[in-house]
């Protein structure tokens, strides 16, 4: 994000709309802490400049990486998904990410509203490949790793920060309680927060099979959650419905 000091009165009235707390009026201007901006375009968007002071200018790499995680009007080239570039389970009808016998487990990095450092994604994720697991290839995070055996993330993007980026991956379900661990011990040795989610397919008998081992590691189970009902299909190779 940029600001045009000719043209900005210091009013102050995008400071509030910042998740990151990087604005601020200083000497009767905004003054923009770029460090902290992850290029949401939040405050553009707000529409609340009265002297059209702000401007969208184009980033180049590393730092388009901080917009690509962070505004949710913009895809990810290598999913073509808006936002954190994942569909998670939501599609998991015609997708099939994840199989019978497995467990989906998305780290949400940065969540809620605190964002996220990519030095602290690497850490998590590299925590959790200890446990051989198979990050999700249409995942714009797993797209960033240059070892996906070990999680390791493109050293030149460590020191971005974003909104929030999702470390998603499947494991054996007889691993769940294992990760569930490690994930608990890594999690203190980050400088953020996350939101962890989990889900798999329904057993024959009606049972979560997610269920047991989260209760069984003392992590509270959210009521809310996210029911894939069924109704897609697969397309045929000649575009009819199977």
């Amino acid at each position: 994000m940029y600001v045009d000091k000719e043209k900005c009165i210091g009013c102050g009235s995008c400071v509030t709309y910042c998740p990151m707390q990087a604005l601020s009026v200083v000497e009767d201007s905004l003054d923009i802490n770029h460090n902290e901006c992850v290029e949401c375009n939040i405050c553009y968007r707000a529409g609340v400049c009265p002297c059209d002071a702000l401007e969208i200018k184009e980033l180049s790499w590393p730092r388009i990486v901080r917009s690509v995680f962070s505004d949710p009007l913009l895809s990810h080239g290598n999913t073509g998904v808006p936002g954190r570039g994942t569909e998670e389970m939501k599609t998991n009808d015609v997708t099939n990410r994840f199989r019978p016998g497995y467990i989906g487990i998305a780290i949400e990095m940065g969540r809620p509203g605190t964002g996220t450092r990519f030095y602290d994604v690497e850490k998590v994720a590299m925590a959790v490949a200890e446990h051989d697991v198979k990050f999700e290839i249409l995942n714009p995070v797993t797209h960033l790793m240059t070892n996906r055996a070990t999680g390791q993330i493109n050293p030149e993007v460590l020191n971005e920060k974003a909104l929030s980026a999702i470390i998603e991956f499947e494991i054996p379900s007889e691993k769940t309680r294992e990760v569930l661990r490690t994930i608990k011990d890594v999690s203190a040795e980050i400088e953020t927060v996350f939101s962890l989610d989990i889900c798999s397919r329904v057993a024959q008998d009606g049972i979560l099979p997610q269920v047991a081992p989260v209760e069984q590691e003392d992590i509270a189970l959210s009521i809310n959650g996210k029911t894939n009902v069924g109704l897609g299909r697969v397309k045929e190779k000649g575009g009819a419905m199977a």
